[in-house]
C-alpha cells in the first residue's frame, strides 16, 4: 500500500511538469506500458496470502490506473487546447488585407473560334456532327468524286495507316456517311480536326482545325451558297464587310469557288498583308457534284447542294491579324492571355 500510495505522489509531481504531447506520451509509457510500474505492482498480487488483502491491493492499484487514464485524457485536452489556440495567434489572418487575385482559365482562341462558327450555323438551322479522325480510303477518297490518280492520294500528301486507312484530309468523309444514312433535306456542319503532309511554317501545319457544311435539298442553287456564305462572314465579322466568288476547281463540287472577304486590315483599301487587292482569301465552297450524290443514292435530277470549307485558323488569323500559325500551339501563355485581357 504504501509503495501505491508513493506512486500516486510521482504521478501528480510528473504530470504536473508535462508541456507538450510528446512528454505526455512518454508519462503514458512510463506509468501504464508494459514495464511500467504499474506492471510490476499488479505482479505482486499473487505473493499476497490473505483474499482480503489481495482484494484491496488489486482495487487499489485499479482506481490508480484508471486514475492515471483520467489525467492524461485531462492533460492531452489541456495541451491540444494550447497548440490550436497558439496556431490560431500564428496563422491570424487580417480579413481587412486586400484578397489576392484568382486568376480564371479561358478557351484557346481556336476554340473560341470554332464555337462562333457553330453558333451562328446552328442559328440558321444547321446541325453538327462531329468529324472522325481516322477514316477508309472509300470515304475520305473514292466517294467524293477523288480518283485513284489524284495527287492528293499521294504519300506525300497523306497519311497512311495502311493501303484502306489514312487520318483525314478533310471533314468531307463525314457528309458522305450522314448522306448514305439520311435522306434530303440534309443541313449540317461537320468540325473536326485534320492531318496533311505539309512542312511546317508560318502558315501550314501536318495538323488543323476544319468546319465543313452540306447543304442538299429540291431546288438549291449556288445563290443559296453565296446567300449563306455571305449572311455567315457578316455575322462573324463585320456587317460591313463584303464578300466576292473567284471560280475554282475541287473534285467534289462542281461548279467551285473561293470565297474572298474584305481585308481585316485595310478593310479593302489595299495594304501588304492583302497584296493591295482588298481581299483575302476565307473559304473554299461549290455545288455538291452529281457524281457524289448518285455514289450515296441521292438522285442528282431531284435534289441539289451545296458544301463548303473552313480553316478555323486561317479564320483566327486574320480575325486576330496573327502572320504565324505556329503560335497558337506553342502554348505561350502571353501570347494566349492577349485575346481575354
Amino acid at each position: 500500500m504504501e509503495e501505491i500510495e508513493k506512486l500516486n505522489i510521482e504521478i501528480l509531481e510528473e504530470i504536473k511538469e508535462i508541456k507538450s504531447l510528446t512528454d505526455l506520451e512518454e508519462f503514458k509509457v512510463k506509468f501504464l506500458g508494459k514495464k511500467s510500474k504499474i506492471i510490476d505492482l499488479m505482479k505482486n498480487i499473487k505473493n499476497i496470502k490473505e483474499i482480503n488483502n489481495k482484494k484491496k491491493f488489486g482495487q487499489k492499484i485499479n482506481d490508480l490506473k484508471n486514475k492515471i487514464e483520467l489525467l492524461i485524457n485531462d492533460k492531452y485536452c489541456e495541451l491540444n487546447l494550447a497548440f490550436i489556440e497558439q496556431k490560431l495567434r500564428d496563422e491570424n489572418i487580417d480579413i481587412t488585407l486586400p484578397g489576392n487575385k484568382i486568376n480564371f482559365g479561358n478557351l484557346h482562341p481556336i476554340s473560341y473560334i470554332l464555337n462562333e462558327i457553330i453558333d451562328i450555323f446552328v442559328s440558321m438551322g444547321y446541325r453538327v456532327i462531329d468529324s472522325h479522325e481516322i477514316e477508309n480510303t472509300y470515304y475520305n477518297f473514292d466517294a467524293l468524286n477523288i480518283p485513284k490518280a489524284h495527287p492528293a492520294r499521294d504519300e506525300n500528301d497523306t497519311f497512311y495507316f495502311d493501303n484502306d486507312h489514312v487520318l483525314v484530309t478533310a471533314t468531307s468523309p463525314m457528309q458522305v456517311h450522314v448522306m448514305e444514312n439520311n435522306n434530303p433535306p440534309i443541313k449540317i456542319v461537320s468540325p473536326g480536326k485534320v492531318y496533311r503532309f505539309d512542312e511546317i511554317d508560318s502558315t501550314h501545319t501536318p495538323m488543323f482545325n476544319q468546319i465543313e457544311g452540306l447543304l442538299v435539298d429540291k431546288n438549291i442553287s449556288m445563290k443559296d451558297l453565296k446567300g449563306t456564305l455571305d449572311f455567315f462572314v457578316k455575322k462573324l465579322i463585320d456587317k460591313n464587310v463584303k464578300t466576292r466568288f473567284r471560280p475554282h476547281y475541287f473534285p467534289f463540287t462542281e461548279p467551285s469557288a473561293e470565297m474572298d472577304v474584305t481585308c481585316f486590315a485595310c478593310n479593302g483599301k489595299g495594304c501588304k498583308i492583302c497584296k493591295n487587292s482588298g481581299f483575302i482569301e476565307l473559304l473554299g465552297c461549290g455545288m455538291v457534284h452529281p457524281n457524289v450524290l448518285e455514289k450515296v443514292n441521292i438522285d442528282s435530277d431531284k435534289f441539289s447542294g451545296f458544301a463548303f470549307g473552313i480553316g478555323i485558323e486561317r479564320i483566327a488569323m486574320l480575325k486576330y491579324q496573327i502572320d504565324d500559325i505556329r503560335l497558337f500551339y506553342e502554348n505561350n501563355l502571353k501570347f494566349l492571355e492577349q485575346f481575354y485581357a
